[in-house]
């Protein structure tokens, strides 16, 4: 970006659990060392990004809008501007920052800031979860089940999350279902369906670590219950992106996938619990989101 252009910034001050008023301050700094007019608002419910999102795209006043906060802030941002020319940029102060690392963002909050002068824009695919945005990783199964909890009386971050994973593993069970992948017919049994437009749920855990947000395809990862003995192992593989090798995982690219159920399953998107469904349909929607991204990062192989 260039000087003279004007850009909001969309702050969850809850994201991260913990705040600090710093943020707002670095922003305004970089923004006036740029030359660059800048607007920040605060989320004050969920569904308010949304709102202040789709707001500044609808009225033009906005070179970008950025979404500050984790992954559950930037899937709000981004219902705002999904199909618009408005494009979106993140600035990671979540817990996880899913799409923020597969894009190859700084996690260092000062190192973030140099996204707000990129120029380079991504046309980012997104997909739909029973007519829901998604924009990083959706799932059906022990992950939606996690998420239904996850969050409750106060636990947040990457250790409060993998001590629910660790305490509820035991107790949560395979389960059967129909699947339609495009036109092909399938009956699987499955401990996670993940949906992955990006290679990651967050904190590097990579759960399709070849997807691409740019390929017009859903990565659909079928996981089985890994044994206990075996765990280690399947965890180094997910955090050094070898998931894909594993033989308790099976990855297939589809544009629009049925997922059919014997009862109501939890399921997330982007992290954030839903009702259960007994079904959910998704689909794939190519370059559909305008993205800010680093320069050196805006290769296709990259994203």
């Amino acid at each position: 970006m260039s000087e003279n252009k004007k850009v909001l910034f969309i702050i969850n001050r809850f994201s991260g659990g913990v705040y600090r008023p710093s943020i707002e301050g670095r922003i305004i700094d970089f923004c006036a060392s740029k030359k660059m007019e800048c607007s920040i608002e605060f989320t004050q419910a969920r569904g308010h990004a949304i709102e202040l999102a789709r707001n500044a795209s609808q009225n033009n006043e906005f070179t970008a809008v950025f979404a500050v906060g984790g992954d559950g802030t930037v899937n709000e941002v981004a219902q705002g501007l999904v199909g618009t020319k408005t494009p979106m940029g993140i600035l990671p102060n979540g817990s996880g920052n899913g799409l923020a690392r597969h894009l190859q963002l700084p996690m260092d909050f000062k190192r973030s800031l140099e996204l707000i002068d990129s120029q380079e824009i991504i046309d980012m695919d997104t997909f739909l979860v029973n007519g829901m945005l998604s924009v990083n990783v959706s799932g059906v199964g022990f992950d939606g089940h996690v998420a239904s909890l996850f969050g409750k009386n106060g636990m947040r971050g990457f250790f409060g999350y993998s001590k629910l994973v660790i305490k509820e593993f035991f107790s949560f069970h395979e389960f059967d279902f129909e699947a339609r992948l495009d036109d092909k017919k399938v009956s699987k049994k499955s401990f996670i369906v993940a949906l992955a437009n990006s290679s990651q749920f967050g904190n590097n855990a990579k759960v399709a670590p070849q997807a691409s947000v740019c390929d017009e395809w859903l990565d659909v990862c079928f996981v089985r219950k890994v044994p206990i003995l075996q765990s280690i192992g399947f965890g180094y593989n997910m955090f050094t992106g070898q998931l894909n090798k594993s033989q308790h995982v099976e990855i297939v690219k589809a544009k629009h996938i049925q997922l059919s159920f014997s009862k109501p399953m939890a399921f997330h998107i982007d992290g954030e619990t839903q009702s259960p469904a007994s079904t959910l349909d998704v689909k794939i929607q190519p370059g559909s989101l305008r993205v800010l991204v680093l320069e050196k990062n805006s290769r296709e192989n990259s994203v």
